[in-house]
């Protein structure tokens, strides 16, 4: 007897006609429909998931590098003559045009450092300091090109540039004059008094990080060694980096730009909060996946009500000619059927998700009635996403997969039914 090709046609048909029967045929329409809505949930809420954690690493990351030093030059603490110790880089402008020259640096520039307390009117706040001039300011990407700005940061050595959270909670805007108190202030033979300068504000930037926003403010690199009694040195190099991924590759060139030379990079600083992202999407990825097992464990459910429901259809495929591979392969599709479509469903929806986030967040916090997402909490203004073929593959590899797994036992057992019993009540 010439044996039929693995996955025929014929196959296929029956596999497909025992989905569509009615419950009056001995189909089980209703397990089918739950499983693939099961199936379809829990592939859109895994690729939902993996976008938005993929989105928030990225923007939080992105924000880090477009606002901050990739790596930070300091010296370890010197004692001059008088025996007072200092931190104070003194030979910046060598150190700068050495950190130039080497291979991969695509910035480099010495800046001031301090805090301050930050007044308009009656209101005050906190504020850190930056010190540094307007040629590497117009360098950085998330002040110079924000996300939103008022004023014109070319007029940025006739006064201060803050952050919008800075503006928003003095009430201040760009032509106000601010005033900054440095408690630490002149030198004098009374002791040391508070030095109380006014600025006008000129530009202010929206960065994209709540925190930058809400405390730093960029004064002109001259001005700050003043304000801070910083003459003639630098608190610090800031560098930014061709490939940041691969920051800890500049660090023995870097050690041989000067002495007593001390490094901090962009991962010492935010490293445990992304290895702790890393570790959510892995958390978050199995407990998704529990969710998708369990979807798919109702296709193991029906097919075994299918495989007794359909005990005469079976026996009397077998005394067709049909093998044990050619019944086990039709309710293996019957499965089958149900996890691809179950599967295909849950990755468009999961993909509309990801694309309308914003509009999907907008009208849950207009239900909620505001405040759901807190950027004081989160760090950045809104709930990005991110979708990338990698987590969609990862899903839909898992989705199908566990949903050929579960099949093949039901499969078995209609395979090895035997005919004459199942024909012997009928």
């Amino acid at each position: 007897m010439a044996r039929t090709a693995p996955f025929s046609r014929f196959e296929f048909m029956i596999a497909w006609r025992y989905l569509r029967a009615r419950r009056a045929e001995g189909g089980v329409s209703v397990m089918t429909w739950i499983s693939l809505i099961g199936i379809a949930l829990g592939v859109m809420a895994l690729i939902a998931t993996l976008a938005v954690r993929a989105g928030f690493r990225a923007e939080f990351v992105d924000t880090i590098l477009g606002s901050n030093a990739h790596i930070s030059v300091y010296v370890s603490g010197t004692v001059d003559e008088n025996g007072h110790a200092s931190r104070l880089i003194t030979d910046y402008p060598e150190r700068v045009a050495a950190i130039r020259a080497l291979p991969g640096i695509t910035r480099a520039a010495p800046l001031v450092r301090g805090q301050a307390m930050i007044t308009f009117g009656d209101r005050s706040n906190v504020a850190e300091v930056y010190g540094i001039s307007a040629e590497d300011l117009a360098t950085i990407p998330r002040v110079a090109h924000p996300q939103d700005h008022l004023g014109d940061i070319a007029r940025f050595g006739a006064g201060v540039a803050i952050g919008s959270g800075v503006a928003r909670d003095l009430g201040v805007s760009v032509g106000d004059r601010v005033k900054l108190i440095n408690p630490n202030g002149a030198r004098t033979p009374f002791g040391i008094t508070p030095r109380v300068n006014a600025y006008e504000v000129v530009y202010i930037f929206t960065a994209g990080r709540w925190d930058i926003d809400r405390t730093r403010v960029y004064m002109p690199f001259a001005e700050a060694q003043t304000f801070f009694n910083r003459e003639g040195g630098a608190d610090e190099i800031e560098i930014y980096v061709a490939d940041p991924e691969r920051v800890d590759d500049w660090a023995i060139p870097l050690f041989g730009t000067g002495p007593n030379t001390l490094l901090w990079t962009w991962r010492d600083a935010s490293g445990a909060f992304l290895r702790a992202l890393d570790v959510e999407d892995n958390v978050m990825f199995v407990i998704l996946s529990i969710l998708v097992l369990i979807a798919s464990m109702n296709i193991t459910s029906g097919l075994i009500m299918l495989v007794k429901n359909k005990g005469r259809d079976i026996g009397i495929l077998r005394t067709m000619g049909l093998t044990e591979g050619a019944i086990l392969r039709v309710f293996f599709l019957c499965g089958a059927f149900t996890g691809v479509i179950g599967t295909a469903v849950g990755v468009l929806l999961g993909c509309l998700f990801a694309l309308y986030i914003d509009q999907i967040m907008s009208l849950v916090n207009w239900i909620a009635g505001g405040g759901v997402w807190d950027p004081s909490i989160r760090g950045i203004y809104e709930l990005p996403a991110e979708l990338r073929a990698a987590d969609v593959g990862r899903a839909v590899g898992l989705s199908l997969g566990l949903s050929f797994l579960v099949t093949i036992l039901p499969a078995r057992r209609a395979a090895r039914m035997n005919p004459v019993e199942a024909l012997r009540y009928e």
